[in-house]
C-alpha cells in the first residue's frame, strides 16, 4: 500500500489533484463561513477565490511542480503569468457564479468553475508555467 501511494505522490497529475481538492474544500469552508457571517454568494466566492488561489499558489509551484526556483527571473514571469490565468479565472467564476446563482448555491457554482478551470490550469502549469529547463531538453531529446 505505501508504496502504491508513493508511486501514486511521484506524478505530478496526482499530487495536483490531492492538492487541489484539499484546496477546494478550504475555499467550500470559506464560502460557508462567508455566507454564514452575511456576505452575498458573489462576494464569498471572491473571497474563497483569493484565499484558496495564495494557499494553491504556494502548494502547486513547490509541491506539485517542485520548482523550487525563486530567483526573480524565474519567478517574475511566473507571477505575470499566474496573475494573468488568475484574472481570467476569476472573471470567468464571478461570471459562472452570476449566471447560475438563482439556480444554484454558491458552493455548487464555485464547484462546477473550479472543475472547469482545473483542466485548462493543470495544462498551462505543467506545459509553460513551472516547466524547468531539464524538462525542455529531456523533451527535445525524446522527439529526436
Amino acid at each position: 500500500m505505501k508504496t502504491k501511494l508513493r508511486a501514486l505522490l511521484g506524478h505530478p497529475r496526482y499530487r495536483y489533484l490531492l492538492i487541489g481538492v484539499g484546496v477546494y474544500i478550504f475555499e467550500l469552508l470559506v464560502i460557508v463561513a462567508a455566507t454564514r457571517t452575511g456576505a452575498k454568494p458573489v462576494l464569498a466566492v471572491a473571497i474563497s477565490f483569493w484565499f484558496g488561489l495564495l494557499l494553491s499558489f504556494g502548494l502547486q509551484k513547490f509541491v506539485t511542480f517542485r520548482d523550487k526556483r525563486v530567483h526573480h527571473k524565474v519567478l517574475l514571469p511566473q507571477i505575470i503569468a499566474i496573475s494573468l490565468l488568475v484574472a481570467f479565472n476569476f472573471f470567468f467564476t464571478l461570471t459562472l457564479t452570476s449566471l447560475l446563482a438563482s439556480s444554484f448555491p454558491p458552493t455548487l457554482t464555485r464547484t462546477i468553475a473550479l472543475g472547469i478551470t482545473t483542466l485548462w490550469n493543470y495544462y498551462l502549469y505543467k506545459t509553460h508555467i513551472f516547466k524547468q529547463p531539464n524538462e525542455v531538453e529531456h523533451a527535445q531529446k525524446t522527439s529526436e
